[in-house]
C-alpha cells in the first residue's frame, strides 16, 4: 500500500520515515548526496592545502602582476617582454578567442556546403565529399593541424623570393600571410582602459554602423506597416542601404581613411595586418576537423525532414536550390543546432592544441611559459580551467537561445 504524499503522519514523524516514507526519502537522498559532495571537495581542498604547505608555498595569484621576460609572436595589443605575466595571459585568452571565433564561422560554412553536396546526385561530387569527411573524421586533430602547418611552410616562398617583385595588396609567405590594413589621416587615437587601450576609431565605426542597420530596420518596418494598410509596397531597398552606408562613409571620410599595404624591408616586410604561417595552418586545420563533423550533422538533419516536403516545394514550381534554401534547411536546422553546439565546443577546446605548432594561445602563455617560469601550477591551472569553463558556457548559452528560437510553435 503506497502513502499519499498529502497524507499526514497518524502516529507523529518518526526517523525511520526518512527511509522507508516515500514522502521523505527523496528529500533524504538528496541530503545525503550534498553532504557526500561537501566532504569529497573538503578533502579535496585539504589535501591541496597540505601538499603545498609540504612544497614550502602559498597560494596566490601575485605572480600575474611581476615581468613575464617572454615574448609572445601573434599578439592583438601592446606587449614586450617587460610586461606582466597577466597582459601575456589575456594576449593569450584573445589569441585563443580569435582562432575559435574565425573558426567556428569557416567549419560552420565548410559544413554545411559539405554535408548538402554529400547528398548530390552528382556521383563526383558525393563521392569527394564522402572521401573529405570520412579523412578527417578518422585522422586525430593534432596529426591534421602538424601537417598542414608544415604544407603551409613548405609551399609559401619566403620574404626574400619577392625581392625585385611587384607583390601588391596581399602577400603570401612562409612565415605568415600580410592584408591590407585600415589607416586613419585623422584618426580619434585610443582610449586607455589601462590593460590595453580601445581605438576610437573603430568604436565610432561601429557605433554609426549600428546605428545605420536600426534606422534601416525603421525603414523596413514602416514599409510592412504600409503594405499591410495599403496592400502595396512601397519600395524602401536603397534608402535601407543608404541609411547603412552613407553615415559610415561620411565618417571614414571625416577620419582620413586609406589602406595601408605590407612593403618588402629588408630581410621581412613591414605594414599591413599580419597572420603568423601558425595561425593560418591551425584555422585551416581546426576548420576542416569540425567542418567534416558538421557535415554529418547537416546530411543528418537533411534526411530528417520528410520528402514530401521537397515534394510540395517542387509541385509549387520551386527550383532544388530554392528549395534546398527556403523548406529543407530552416526545417533541418532543428536537428542541427543540437550537435552543432557541441562541434562548436570541441572545436574551441580544440585550440588547446595550438603549442604544438608555437602558436600563443591561453594554454601556451598562461598554462605553458607563465606556470613553467613562476612554479604557480595549481594557480595558473585553476585560471586556465576557468577561462575554458567560462566561454564554453557562453558558448552553449548562447546557441541554445538560437536553437530555442528555431524550434517550432506549437498551439
Amino acid at each position: 500500500m503506497t502513502v499519499s504524499a498529502t497524507a499526514r503522519p497518524e502516529h507523529g514523524f518518526r526517523l525511520s520515515q526518512l527511509i522507508y516514507d516515500t514522502r521523505y526519502r527523496s528529500t533524504t537522498i538528496q541530503v545525503v548526496a550534498m553532504f557526500a559532495f561537501m566532504l569529497a571537495v573538503g578533502w579535496v581542498v585539504n589535501n591541496a592545502i597540505q601538499n603545498l604547505e609540504a612544497l614550502g608555498k602559498s597560494f596566490s595569484f601575485s605572480f600575474l602582476f611581476s615581468t613575464s621576460g617572454y615574448d609572445v609572436n601573434q599578439r592583438l595589443l601592446e606587449y614586450s617582454s617587460q610586461s606582466t605575466h597577466g597582459r601575456a595571459a589575456i594576449l593569450g585568452i584573445l589569441n585563443t578567442l580569435v582562432l575559435a571565433l574565425v573558426g567556428c564561422i569557416t567549419a560552420t560554412i565548410l559544413g554545411v556546403l559539405a554535408g548538402v553536396a554529400r547528398l548530390s546526385k552528382n556521383w563526383i561530387v558525393a563521392r569527394l565529399m564522402t572521401v573529405y569527411v570520412e579523412g578527417f573524421r578518422n585522422v586525430p586533430v593534432l596529426l591534421w593541424i602538424i601537417v598542414i602547418t608544415a604544407m603551409v611552410n613548405e609551399s609559401m616562398p619566403s620574404p626574400r623570393d619577392y625581392r625585385g617583385v611587384e607583390t601588391g595588396a596581399f602577400v603570401f609567405t612562409n612565415r605568415g600571410f600580410y592584408f591590407p590594413e585600415a589607416l586613419f589621416s585623422h584618426g580619434l587615437g585610443d582610449l586607455d582602459l589601462g590593460l590595453f587601450k580601445v581605438s576610437l576609431d573603430l568604436m565610432a565605426i561601429i557605433a554609426v554602423l549600428a546605428a545605420g542597420i536600426y534606422a534601416a530596420k525603421r525603414i523596413g518596418r514602416a514599409a510592412d506597416v504600409k503594405q499591410a494598410e495599403t496592400g502595396v509596397r512601397p519600395r524602401v531597398f536603397w534608402y535601407r542601404v543608404a541609411a547603412i552606408f552613407l553615415p559610415t562613409i561620411a565618417l571614414l571620410l571625416f577620419l582620413g581613411f586609406h589602406i595601408g599595404y605590407p612593403e618588402l624591408a629588408g630581410f621581412n616586410f613591414k605594414g599591413g595586418t599580419f597572420l603568423r604561417d601558425s595561425f593560418i595552418g591551425l584555422w585551416l586545420a581546426l576548420s576542416l576537423y569540425t567542418g567534416a563533423f558538421i557535415a554529418e550533422n547537416v546530411r543528418a538533419g537533411i534526411q530528417a525532414v520528410s520528402k514530401g516536403q521537397t515534394e510540395a516545394a517542387y509541385a509549387l514550381g520551386l527550383r532544388p536550390s530554392r528549395t534546398m534554401k527556403l523548406v529543407i534547411l530552416p526545417q533541418a536546422m532543428r536537428v542541427i543546432v543540437p550537435p552543432l553546439i557541441s562541434q562548436y565546443l570541441n572545436l574551441t577546446k580544440n585550440t588547446s592544441l595550438a603549442i604544438a605548432v608555437g602558436y600563443m594561445d591561453a594554454t601556451g602563455t598562461l598554462g605553458g611559459i607563465t606556470l613553467n617560469q613562476t612554479g604557480r601550477e595549481m594557480e595558473t591551472l585553476l585560471l586556465l580551467m576557468g577561462f575554458y569553463l567560462i566561454i564554453s558556457l557562453s558558448i552553449s548559452f548562447v546557441m541554445n537561445v538560437y536553437n530555442e528560437r528555431m524550434k517550432l510553435r506549437e498551439r
